[in-house]
């Protein structure tokens, strides 16, 4: 079966700022989705910010397994609206990864229901990645470390939940360390959080970046039905227990009421 992968970009860096746009030409979620469409088992499409509804409107998210946001500098720009369109859906099986800035995203943050804050700098150092769980799906195929020349620095400390899985561990040339690939389950979706891709450098381009990624898809996957509703929470009668009860004491709801939420 074909995963589904819709690339989410800001496209903002990509309009105004010449180097950005001279290193992605394409945009950044185009050479993502474009590395992602040489693999048969994936079909992506993007969409942006600017499009209605950010593009993901009901029926595109019905129509995604798995999203990939990328976001930097109109994070505020997001509509809430979408927000809770997005979190219901990866809390109903839709997996998600979250691209370098996007920790500071809306969704990244409501999943995560941290601060999510980081030190940084950017001077376009090395970057060391270490593969920190070798058996991890999402490092299939890769060696035990790889480097990128020119990437920006985060350190910690992050400011996220503890994750399920640790799956990259990054050195910089200046000296710090940061937990650079972090996977996550939040209702029935899987999350991955993946470091690096500051929109001057062109990480998107390198190809054991695009194989992160594309494992990152696979693992993200859900092959089960998406689960609807899942904020749905029912009032449910003495007369459907399975076993025989008898109501005892007062009560503040009625049969049927949805309560307070």
């Amino acid at each position: 079966m074909t995963i589904r992968v819709t690339v989410w970009g800001e496209n903002v860096h990509e309009q105004k700022n010449k180097v950005v746009a001279e290193v992605y030409p394409k945009a950044i979620h185009g050479t993502i989705a474009a590395a992602l469409n040489a693999d048969p088992a994936i079909k992506a499409t993007t969409v942006t910010l600017q499009d209605a509804e950010h593009g993901l409107t009901a029926e595109k998210i019905a129509q995604t397994d798995v999203l990939i946001w990328w976001g930097h500098a109109a994070h505020g720009d997001v509509d809430d609206k979408i927000v809770e369109r997005v979190t219901d859906a990866v809390w109903g099986g839709m997996g998600v990864i979250f691209l370098h800035s996007a920790h500071f995203s809306k969704p990244f943050k409501r999943l995560m229901g941290a601060p999510c804050n980081l030190t940084w700098r950017e001077a376009g150092e090395r970057e060391r990645l270490w593969v920190t769980s070798r058996q991890h799906p999402i490092a299939q195929g890769l060696p035990d470390h790889f480097e990128l020349e020119t990437e920006e620095m985060y350190g910690e400390p992050f400011g996220v939940p503890e994750p399920l899985e640790t799956v990259f561990i990054s050195w910089f040339q200046g000296g710090e360390v940061f937990r650079s690939g972090l996977t996550y389950r939040r209702g029935a979706g899987n999350i991955f959080y993946f470091r690096p891709g500051h929109e001057t450098y062109p990480t998107y381009h390198n190809s054991t970046v695009q194989q992160v990624i594309s494992n990152a898809v696979k693992w993200a996957y859900n092959p089960q039905a998406r689960i609807l509703n899942p904020n749905e929470a029912p009032n449910t009668s003495i007369d459907i227990a399975l076993e025989p009860l008898v109501e005892r004491g007062p009560r503040l709801h009625h049969d049927g009421e949805k309560g307070f939420r």
